[in-house]
């Protein structure tokens, strides 16, 4: 039987290879910025000197194959694959207990051209092989590109109704969501649970405080060894954004965080995303193999939206947690975004939001709100220059595209 004094040792072995690895993840995304950099200048310089060789031949340079476009993404991420294990969910009984929100009379959820133009011609392949996107937006004539008041370097502005996109801003450009993964951990621990598991309770395990710390994640605020039913832990993965929250959610939906995330990018695959999204944590932390999309990130929350439940975490303001021995009064947890938003005018309500912050990705959200005019809109934005420019850029989208 191992000793106390065993026990931390393997610990601190534990928490300083977590630490290595982090450092590791850090430095590579270091110098594949200089190495970016370098090579953008590179191409800018062979472009000027294409230009001032070929200036006398205008027919030069059509020959080519291509156009020879590289992407800042493309050079600092590579491809963006990630292998991820093959996984077997612990499944929950039967049929989940809730139902799901009705679409309004006048919602358009089919891709444009409607089912039979998506269903002709090839079959697709993989995953997807045969299926039909749950939800995709569409470009109109009308389709606006932000302008300069907007600080955030990515974003999108739909209508959830009839998936019209009002405004966009590197909208299919990749991007770390940050903690606004956690709408996807959300939604596919949903999934996977029935009505009798939200008072089931999960311990808050060494390995998940441990994980938290390494990785200066933000955190509902258990103690270690605290007994939580799934029910506050599905609060406090959105609320607070607790990583413990979502860590223990993950490994008692599927055994593990890994296993956990395999249902993640299964779920992405049906949404029908998973050539421009991937996951390789539930709680946000920044990954090359972790991306997604502004579009992505706002089909995402549709999906989470009109799941009844999901709407109602999504949509809480405040929420005390369980009392238990460690915390007899309980914990008060709150939506920070959303209390701060609420009080802005943006022409209507929000009713979801979930934000995300590392340094990679700058301050981000995603947000569900309902206009004066009785529709429902997504606005999801990213990469600005702090939580309070984020919320400016959001509410100023909604003033600016929803009618008052």
């Amino acid at each position: 039987m191992e000793t106390d004094e065993e026990r931390q040792i393997r610990r601190r072995q534990r928490i300083e290879e977590m630490k290595k690895e982090k450092r590791r993840a850090e430095l590579m995304h270091k110098w594949g910025v200089v190495a970016a950099s370098a090579a953008v200048l590179i191409v800018i310089g062979v472009g000027i000197g294409n230009a001032v060789f070929s200036g006398k031949d205008d027919g030069a340079g059509e020959q080519g194959g291509g156009t020879g476009i590289v992407t800042i993404q493309d050079m600092v991420s590579g491809s963006g694959e990630s292998s991820v294990p093959e996984v077997t969910a612990r499944r929950k009984g039967s049929q989940r207990a809730w139902e799901t929100v009705d679409f309004p009379e006048d919602a358009d959820i089919m891709p444009a051209g409607g089912p039979g133009e998506a269903a002709a011609g090839d079959e697709g392949e993989g995953m997807l092989a045969g299926k039909t996107p749950y939800f995709e937006p569409h470009d109109s004539e009308s389709t606006a590109e932000f302008d300069e008041t907007i600080i955030s370097q990515y974003g999108i502005l739909i209508d959830a109704q009839d998936g019209m996109i009002l405004a966009q801003k590197g909208a299919r450009e990749r991007m770390n969501p940050a903690s606004m993964t956690k709408i996807l951990t959300l939604l596919v621990a949903a999934e996977h649970l029935t009505e009798a598991d939200l008072d089931v309770t999960v311990p808050i395990t060494i390995d998940i405080t441990d994980y938290c710390f390494v990785n200066e994640c933000s955190v509902t605020g258990y103690a270690l060894d605290e007994e939580v039913p799934v029910r506050d832990l599905l609060y406090g993965t959105i609320l607070p954004s607790g990583a413990d929250s979502s860590l223990a959610l993950a490994k008692y939906v599927a055994g593990s965080h890994e296993a956990f995330v395999g249902l993640m990018n299964e779920k992405v695959a049906e949404l029908g995303l998973a050539e421009t999204t991937h996951f390789t944590n539930c709680v946000g932390l920044y990954d090359e193999a972790h991306y997604t999309t502004a579009y992505d990130m706002a089909v995402i929350m549709k999906a989470a939206a009109d799941d009844a439940f999901c709407r109602e975490i999504l949509s809480a303001r405040t929420y005390t947690t369980t009392f238990t021995k460690q915390h007899p009064e309980g914990l008060v947890i709150s939506n920070w975004f959303l209390r701060r938003i609420e009080d802005k005018d943006t022409h209507g309500e929000i009713l979801c939001g979930k934000t995300g912050f590392v340094d990679q990705s700058g301050s981000c959200a995603a947000s569900l709100a309902v206009g004066n005019d009785g529709r429902e809109y997504l606005c999801v934005t990213g990469n600005s220059t702090s939580s309070w420019k984020c919320i400016s850029d959001q509410v100023m989208l909604y003033q600016n595209f929803i009618p008052e």
